[in-house]
């Protein structure tokens, strides 16, 4: 097997069960997924400590705390870097930019847990990925992404998934692009697609449906 299928083969995908790991972070040692066992949380990579783009996006997950934990979603970061990096790092971002990072990272060492996960590319094995995979409470990865080196992550985006995904699974539908700011149908929701004849019939028409298998209907 080559070298980019063995990545591929160790990548994490939606539905996966995030694997069981023990991890060194700068708050301890850790269990996951046991640890957020109950909650959804939001794990990211990082390339490098003391690097510009991953200095700016540890600053704006701190910034949007308090909207995760109103989402009940805890967050953990992971890098190869050793912990006493990390802990350097953030101290540096406290006494620089006066920023206190509240959320733990991981200090992936031997890059196991990385290799594990699949977040050691291929042609810069030096690194971790830059990675974020969304967790619900049962240790199921529900979202995925990832980004270049050279582009910072858009931390607003991940809340709004995080979001999302909470709303889709309570009320058993479906989010538009965009939402809650959709072109189509603005803060609407799409409802699931009829599944037999009458009830598309029954759809055709109707006020809140462009047609019997798109559907919408306000956030309740």
């Amino acid at each position: 097997m080559n070298e980019v299928n063995q990545h591929q083969k160790n990548s994490l995908v939606i539905g996966d069960v995030f694997p069981t790991v023990t991890v060194e972070t700068t708050q301890g040692l850790m269990s996951l997924p046991d640890a957020f066992q109950g909650k959804w949380w939001v794990f990211f990579s990082h390339p490098a400590d003391f690097t510009p783009v991953c200095t700016t996006e540890l600053v704006a997950f701190q910034k949007r705390m308090k909207e995760f934990k109103a989402l009940k979603c805890e967050l953990i970061g992971l890098s190869i870097d050793q912990v006493f990096s990390h802990i350097k790092w953030l101290q540096w971002i406290e006494e620089t930019l006066k920023t206190s990072v509240e959320f733990p990272i991981i200090a992936d060492t031997n890059g196991l847990v990385a290799e594990t996960l699949g977040l050691i590319h291929v042609t810069q094995s030096l690194n971790t990925v830059r990675a974020v995979f969304v967790v619900n409470p049962r240790g199921i990865v529900r979202a995925v992404t990832y980004y270049p080196p050279e582009v910072g992550r858009n931390v607003d985006e991940i809340v709004r998934v995080v979001k999302a995904l909470r709303i889709a699974d309570e009320k058993q539908v479906a989010m538009p692009a965009g939402w809650p700011e959709n072109e189509l149908i603005g803060a609407n929701v799409i409802t699931p697609p009829a599944r037999d004849v009458k009830t598309a019939q029954k759809r055709m028409g109707g006020k809140d449906c462009y047609d019997w298998w798109f559907c919408h209907s306000k956030l309740k």
